[in-house]
């Protein structure tokens, strides 16, 4: 398991390869995200995005599960006091393959809650051309070595 301990400044977790299915990006659109780019051809070829794209927010899911898989649910996580930024750089498009990595910025033990560490990581995803299409920074709380024993 990984812990508190294991999130060093300069650590890199790699995040994927994600596939993008295009009844994925569908699915999502109209369960969460109805605007016409994510959800029929004709109005995405239209749009400023120039074709059918997945939603940021479905990009923000995805980018979780990568996470998960990656790191997240082999680590003493308890959760994340917030997300201090998402920034959508291209779009995501059905039969895309979406990797990147996380990045451990800062690690610091808090001040208020004995065995308690909090990290601040940065994200980066790419493509399957390699152009990067999401950027996000976030805090991640885990349990110090002391707590989890």
């Amino acid at each position: 398991m990984l812990l508190f301990e294991d999130f060093t400044p300069g650590r890199i977790f790699p995040l994927g390869p994600y596939e993008v299915r295009r009844e994925e990006v569908l699915d999502f659109a109209r369960a969460f995200d109805p605007q016409p780019f994510h959800l029929d051809d004709a109005a995405a070829d239209t749009s400023l995005l120039g074709g059918l794209a997945a939603s940021g927010w479905h990009t923000c899911a995805m980018m979780m599960r990568m996470m998960c898989d990656s790191f997240v649910n082999r680590s003493s996580s308890q959760g994340s006091p917030g997300v201090e930024s998402v920034r959508w750089l291209r779009p995501v498009r059905p039969g895309d393959t979406l990797s990147g990595e996380a990045l451990v910025l800062e690690a610091r033990l808090s001040r208020s809650r004995a065995g308690l560490g909090l990290c601040r990581l940065h994200n980066t995803l790419h493509d399957g051309s390699g152009e990067r299409v999401l950027v996000s920074e976030y805090a991640m709380m885990l349990l110090t070595r002391s707590e989890a024993a």
